[in-house]
């Protein structure tokens, strides 16, 4: 499904991944751990096309795609699910949810946005009673559920997920987890960056990134 060799990325003359190697398989839950400045997030950015300067080869579906740009990557059934959420804080939930919807033109999206909102709303029932509400008025937690649900409104074959469940209320990493596990379930293939080891007891493999490299999987 997705498969990276080789993959170095840069912020100005700083390097800050090396030579990463790695493959997510149909249906799997591939978990990457590392501490904070290891190198996560600039991994799953430059595997959406939004980080800093790469290099190396990535493919999807056994297709080049790193000169590819980040829409393309998306319409292709890449999602990403970003830690600072990205959301459209003055529009209401359920406008968030039909704006990501209207991009959803790829292969991968076999059901209507209806149909895919209702299904995303019965995973996340706490977003039900907040459809009118602003996005900017919801809690940490609120915002991270909705900004993955927006993500699924996509209808994605790979989510990328930068630590979904981290900084939210206990309450709510439940809830996440169990609708992250759920998706696992019906085969939804993830590629999950965190340091709590919320979901890493569930995964497949698990990597581990250490100051930008790929020391170890389990």
């Amino acid at each position: 499904m997705l498969t990276v060799e080789g993959l170095n990325a840069w912020y100005g003359p700083a390097q800050a991944l090396f030579d990463v190697n790695l493959s997510v398989g149909e249906g799997e839950l591939v978990v990457i751990q590392g501490l904070n400045g290891a190198g996560k997030s600039t991994l799953l950015k430059s595997l959406i096309g939004i980080g800093p300067r790469a290099t190396g080869r990535i493919q999807w579906h056994g297709q080049s795609i790193q000169d590819w740009p980040a829409h393309r990557r998306a319409k292709a059934g890449l999602g990403f699910v970003a830690e600072d959420r990205r959301l459209f804080t003055a529009l209401s939930v359920q406008e968030n949810l039909w704006i990501a919807a209207a991009s959803a033109k790829h292969p991968g999206a076999k059901d209507t946005p209806a149909q895919r909102c209702d299904r995303i709303l019965a995973l996340f029932p706490q977003l039900q009673s907040m459809l009118h509400r602003p996005a900017g008025q919801m809690s940490g937690g609120e915002q991270q559920m909705l900004a993955l649900a927006r993500t699924l409104m996509t209808a994605p074959r790979l989510l990328l997920l930068d630590e979904p469940c981290e900084g939210i209320a206990p309450v709510l990493v439940a809830a996440m987890r169990d609708a992250l596990l759920q998706l696992a379930g019906e085969g939804v293939a993830m590629l999950v960056a965190e340091q709590n080891n919320i979901l890493a007891g569930n995964a497949q493999r698990v990597l581990v990134l250490t100051s930008g490299r790929m020391a170890a999987a389990v």
